[in-house]
């Protein structure tokens, strides 16, 4: 069994235990549930840069990242840097996050926010609404084309943009629907964990237009940016680039400021 199968074991285990203790109407009575979504499809269209800028304390390829900052000052530094977006990770077990760390960045800035998770139920989809996402993440990876339909007609129906993770021509031919907003290359390959740009550059002529390309992991150069744009990538996820210096707001500033000049 890869990492990814085990994950998402724990991940539909995980979902059950929190049905039987949060019901449905609690999640639906949350403030943010009637909040209007920003779309991060619209701002990576308009954006010279196309950074979407992640909140990441550990991964499985890398057991500690960064614990020193406060999801405050990560995300705020971040905004305050021009990210289109930002990526918040609440898988607790492997990545070490939380929906409270979703709910901290949502009460700290006004940008697009991902809630960046193994979704594999609705009831996900319900919380990322609830604790202020914008948008949620599939990864085709793991789920059925029926799978796919269902949760993301459910996240266009509260209202929610959908990012679709793939990962080869595999996963994309099965995935392209309407309900779609982005379709995401992850460079790195789920099973080995290694990374390669040759995955996003192999795929994108499969991407339909009106999909906003976005490119994830593995992404740490200006160069790397540079080489996938004439792709057609708008939307550039960076983590673990960020987030392992010492302040992961000027890291982002300085990227930032470099690509636009």
């Amino acid at each position: 069994m890869n990492i990814l199968d085990k994950i998402i074991v724990d991940k539909r285990r995980e979902v059950i235990l929190k049905k039987s203790i949060i019901p449905f109407s609690q999640l639906e009575a949350s403030v943010f549930f009637d909040k209007k979504t920003i779309s991060l499809s619209e701002s990576l269209r308009n954006s010279a840069t196309g950074i979407i800028a992640e909140h990441k304390r550990r991964s499985p390829s890398r057991s500690v990242i960064n614990h020193s900052f406060t999801v405050e000052e990560v995300v705020k530094g971040y905004e305050h840097a021009g990210a289109c977006g930002i990526s918040v990770l609440t898988d607790g077990k492997y990545f070490g996050g939380s929906l409270d760390d979703l709910l901290l960045a949502r009460a700290s800035v006004n940008v697009p926010l991902l809630r960046k998770e193994f979704i594999v139920d609705e009831y996900q989809i319900l919380e990322a609404k609830a604790y202020g996402a914008d948008l949620i993440l599939l990864i085709a990876a793991v789920l059925t084309r029926e799978e796919i339909k269902l949760l993301s007609e459910f996240a266009k129906g509260l209202g929610l943009e959908v990012l679709l993770e793939v990962h080869n021509q595999e996963e994309l031919e099965k995935s392209i629907m309407p309900t779609l907003d982005m379709i995401g290359v992850n460079n790195r390959n789920l099973k080995t964990f290694e990374v390669s740009l040759d995955f996003s550059k192999q795929l994108a002529s499969q991407i339909p237009d009106e999909f906003v390309k976005v490119s994830e992991s593995g992404i740490s150069s200006i160069e790397a940016i540079t080489e996938l744009k004439p792709f057609g990538y708008k939307g550039f996820l960076i983590g673990e680039n960020f987030m392992k210096t010492d302040d992961a707001g000027k890291a982002a500033t300085e990227f930032i400021r470099k690509l636009t000049h």
